[in-house]
């Protein structure tokens, strides 16, 4: 990429640089139109991660919303790329103390648990919590040998919605959407056994989640809680461009025309839910 404004120099420096060509402004409205504009951003999004204690599979806005909640406010979380991204940066708050680890430029697959087997061996007593995908795990699930083995008390929480949404896009303009879905199974991690330090919680419903969380997160071993999230949820950009409404209205079109209707009508219920549709 080619630089368009080089500057040398430590952050210090830098800003100790750019101060005095600041000037100090006292009109507010731009300020209060952004915070403004902020709010109702983030009262929509936190609408959308509300849920009924007995509704399954979980929208994934709310399971991460709770990690989020149950956290240690110095927790280092890892992501794996794709909708934990998305959920990640939406729902998890930074505050200092905390601190996100992804594969946010390289886009690297299954980055989440190795990133937290790193985080856990340099930082022992530090909480860890992985945000993974199913399709992520499943491609280095021998890693959670690697968490017993080495007494990495790292937990890992899996977004179990068995397909790799954000492919989707490529999938549905050929109308192959229904080849990118995936049943890994259930990951190596059992429930606890004598001489074992690790725990397996899976959830099925919103109700549950709570329980399983706090359980994994006080445990003093590896953990893992696979959450059943809704296949069928969007992760919609703040703005929708041309292009990707005319590749989905494209895959609605095919997937009417290949007798499989029922996939839409199961898309729509799980993302106009604030629609009350039952």
């Amino acid at each position: 990429m080619p630089v368009a404004v080089p500057l040398v120099g430590t952050v210090k420096d830098t800003i100790e640089a750019l101060l005095p060509l600041l000037t100090a402004k006292s009109d507010a409205e731009h300020l209060d139109r952004m915070t403004a504009h902020y709010r109702r951003a983030r009262s929509r999004l936190d609408k959308l991660a509300e849920a009924r204690p007995g509704s399954s599979p979980l929208h994934p806005q709310f399971v991460a919303a709770t990690i989020d909640r149950l956290a240690a406010a110095d927790a280092v979380f890892t992501a794996d790329v794709g909708t934990p991204c998305i959920w990640t940066a939406r729902y998890v708050r930074m505050n200092g103390s905390r601190r996100l680890i992804g594969s946010f430029n390289h886009g690297s697959m299954a980055n989440a648990l190795p990133q937290a087997i790193g985080a856990q061996a340099a930082q022992p007593g530090r909480q860890v919590i992985t945000l993974s995908g199913d399709g992520g795990l499943a491609m280095l699930l021998g890693e959670l040998l690697t968490l017993r083995q080495q007494h990495l008390p790292a937990k890992v929480v899996v977004f179990n919605n068995e397909r790799r949404p954000v492919l989707r896009g490529a999938g549905d303009e050929g109308g192959r959407d229904r080849h990118l879905r995936h049943r890994p199974g259930q990951p190596g991690l059992r429930r606890d056994r004598p001489g074992r330090r690790a725990v397996r919680r899976g959830v099925e419903k919103a109700g549950e989640l709570e329980d399983a969380l706090r359980a994994a997160f006080s445990h003093d071993g590896a953990a893992l809680v696979d959450v059943r999230t809704d296949r069928h949820e969007l992760s919609l950009p703040p703005k929708l461009t041309y292009g990707e409404v005319k590749r989905f209205t494209l895959y609605a079109t095919r997937t009417v025309l290949s007798g499989e209707a029922k996939e839409l009508v199961e898309l729509a219920k799980t993302n106009l839910r604030e629609l009350d549709i039952e």
